[in-house]
């Protein structure tokens, strides 16, 4: 079975590209996590000029590797992607064409120190006009702007309590009314969520990720949100009544 989006994500995700035949960086590239794998590879093809057949595709956050988005039919969705994160693209096709590659001629190959030497190279070309990882005033902007955003999630996760009565507000969901049951971080996603527990079964979980509990609901009852999508209120839950049908 094909994983599922999770409810309340952003249908688009702002990502950077990086590839293994060089240095370049394209940088807050947008992207539809309803994409396939196999139809993303495809998008990356004329912005890394490799082959969707022999990509392997890393997801980054910063220098830490988090998954490999390793299955072709399952969507962006069903990985943990977040805004700023980076997706690294390693073609598999080069490595393919060594001694055992057509005519069986050895590929000639430069030492880092070498390459890095090289005044006629792409790095050299990037490094001296300030390009990609190069533009040190891009990548510090880029960092900046992550720290605000994690400073915001933890001070707004800071101002919601447990057990407080919640109003969820994401975009293409339905505003939901429930419970906080949960906050902080979740074992192999970064950043930090706030776990709730729904009045109505319009969650995608039971309060468990991957295996681990972290609190008690009934099935489709739980999600895990971020914290800006959360508004603490007095929010009673709503009743039902046959009596208000026509």
């Amino acid at each position: 079975m094909t994983p599922m989006i999770a409810v309340g994500v952003p249908d688009v995700v702002t990502i950077n590209i990086s590839n293994s035949q060089n240095d370049t960086i394209s940088f807050e590239r947008r992207y539809s996590r309803s994409l396939t794998v196999a139809e993303f590879k495809t998008k990356l093809e004329p912005i890394t000029g490799g082959s969707a057949a022999t990509m392997r595709l890393e997801l980054y956050s910063g220098e830490r590797l988090v998954c490999q988005l390793d299955a072709d039919d399952r969507p962006l969705g069903s990985y943990p992607l977040e805004d700023g994160m980076r997706v690294h693209v390693v073609d598999r096709c080069a490595a393919s064409f060594g001694l055992d590659g057509p005519d069986h001629v050895p590929k000639f190959e430069l030492s880092a120190d070498e390459y890095d030497r090289k005044t006629d190279s792409l790095r050299s070309f990037l490094r001296n006009n300030k390009l990609g990882k190069y533009n040190e005033e891009e990548m510090a902007r880029q960092e900046e702007e992550r720290k605000r955003q994690e400073a915001e999630a933890q001070r707004l996760l800071d101002e919601t309590p447990i057990g407080a009565r919640c109003r969820v507000t994401a975009k293409n969901s339905p505003v939901r009314l429930g419970t906080v049951m949960y906050k902080g971080p979740i074992d192999g996603k970064p950043g930090v969520f706030v776990g709730v527990r729904f009045d109505e079964p319009l969650g995608v979980n039971d309060g468990t990720v991957n295996g681990k509990r972290y609190f008690e609901c009934d099935p489709k009852y739980g999600s895990f949100v971020p914290p800006k999508a959360v508004e603490v209120g007095d929010f009673p839950p709503e009743e039902f009544s046959l009596d208000d049908e026509l």
